[in-house]
């Protein structure tokens, strides 16, 4: 059988004996149309748990709006999400001098420039003013409060000084918090580093047996982090394994990110029989496979389809390299996996969770990988540099012989493997 993933720009194609085949995890047949501006427009005027945009600003009058958009390593549909909202604020008389765009980066780099274009498009760049979220630049940060665990809470003063915040979204599975979109937007994509920090720390003990939303403790921190800061609105989309808009919702920072969670469960939720030795997991080419920062991802959700002692082949051009500076500096400290997993556990660092991610899969597993990093680059991350997935898969047969069982994954960045309760 042939299988052709995608991988960066382009794509990869191998093929595999029906016999080994356990399963092709890839996302079920939901079928919900693709969304168009007049969902979005609906969602506005008919939000989940908020009176609808046009009403909250004629309340509000606000004269200084934020937007907290994504970076360029989340694709966010903009070219649909914007014009009805920057219509209800225009009908509200908020001008465009009046409006900034917070690119809610995270601990990532700022945008440059091209990125900004590259992402938002002429028009918004020319429109409005854009500002680059930096998680460690005290003087653009300033102190909410303390957490509920006792972490301090701080977060991009721009949030903090609106008269109005609004955040988009995407929803989507994620490998600690449950789901992308909702809160994340302001923490982590508005916070102070050494915040996420220690909202992320707990993420050691939870990427073995992820708890629901209901109890995820990463994510409850997150909800009150937003929730202390105040959102007027959010703007949310589920898309599917096509990158089309299935399903768009707005309104209050849980309730309708908690809808968005919803369908996107049933999207990327893909129940599991029994684990295989061997998984084949595209990290769902570029952006999502734009460095290996990203694609960790992919790794994370194909341990998950493949029993210890198994192999995994992640395809994951990585064009940008490791794609972060404590990552990379904790991948080249360490000799072995089990440097880094001891050191996460003493020492929990912004980036260093990503070498942990890898490590703590590469202690129990071999993995390919099919990329355009250095064969020294992916050496070090504990893996084994291929140039097809087809020489993977010739490896794998010098190594297993013939008694293996494999699970196919083309959208792997966002295909989470289910199995029956025990």
């Amino acid at each position: 059988m042939e299988f052709t993933l995608k991988i960066g720009r382009g794509t990869e194609a191998f093929t595999l004996e029906e016999s080994k085949i356990l399963q092709a995890l890839t996302p079920p047949e939901s079928g919900l149309k693709p969304c168009g501006p007049r969902d979005v427009e609906h969602a506005l005027d008919n939000p989940i748990g908020t009176a609808p945009l046009g009403e909250l600003l004629a309340k509000k009058k606000p004269s200084n709006v934020v937007i907290v958009v994504n970076d360029i390593t989340r694709p966010t549909p903009y070219h649909l999400l914007m014009p009805p909202v920057l219509d209800r604020l225009a009908e509200a008389g908020v001008t465009d001098e009046q409006v900034t765009l917070l690119v809610a980066t995270g601990i990532h780099d700022p945008h440059t420039p091209e990125q900004n274009l590259q992402v938002y498009g002429e028009e918004l760049v020319r429109r409005f003013k854009i500002v680059s979220h930096v998680s460690d630049d005290l003087d653009s940060l300033v102190h909410v409060g303390f957490l509920k665990s006792g972490t301090e809470f701080r977060v991009n003063r721009l949030v903090k000084d609106a008269d109005f915040v609004i955040t988009l979204g995407v929803v989507a599975p994620h490998y600690f918090a449950g789901y992308s979109g909702g809160r994340k937007s302001i923490m982590p994509g508005v916070a102070w580093k050494q915040t996420v920090e220690g909202n992320h720390s707990r993420m050691v003990e939870l990427m073995d047996a992820l708890p629901d939303l209901d109890t995820n403790p990463v994510s409850l921190e997150m909800i009150e982090a937003a929730q202390m800061v105040g959102v007027d609105m959010i703007l949310n989309v589920v898309v599917d394994e096509n990158k089309e808009i299935v399903k768009v919702t707005a309104g209050d920072l849980v309730k309708a990110w908690r809808e968005g969670a919803r369908v996107s469960a049933g999207l990327y939720e893909v129940p599991m029989k029994e684990l295989a030795d061997v998984a084949i997991a595209s990290a769902c080419g570029h952006p999502r496979d734009i460095n290996m920062y990203q694609a960790q991802k992919a790794l994370d959700h194909a341990d998950k389809a493949t029993k210890k002692g198994g192999a995994i082949v992640l395809l994951a051009d990585s064009p940008e390299g490791y794609g972060e500076k404590v990552f990379e500096e904790w991948i080249n400290d360490a000799s072995c996996p089990e440097d880094i997993v001891r050191r996460i556990r003493t020492n929990f660092k912004m980036g260093g969770h990503k070498a942990f991610g890898f490590a703590k899969v590469a202690a129990e597993k071999t993995v390919y990988m099919v990329t355009s990093m250095s064969e020294e680059q992916v050496k070090k991350l504990f893996a084994v540099k291929v140039p097809s997935a087809a020489e993977a898969l010739r490896r794998i047969r010098e190594d297993r012989g013939e008694d293996w069982t494999c699970v196919v994954m083309p959208e792997g960045g966002l295909t989470v493997p289910v199995l029956p309760p025990a």
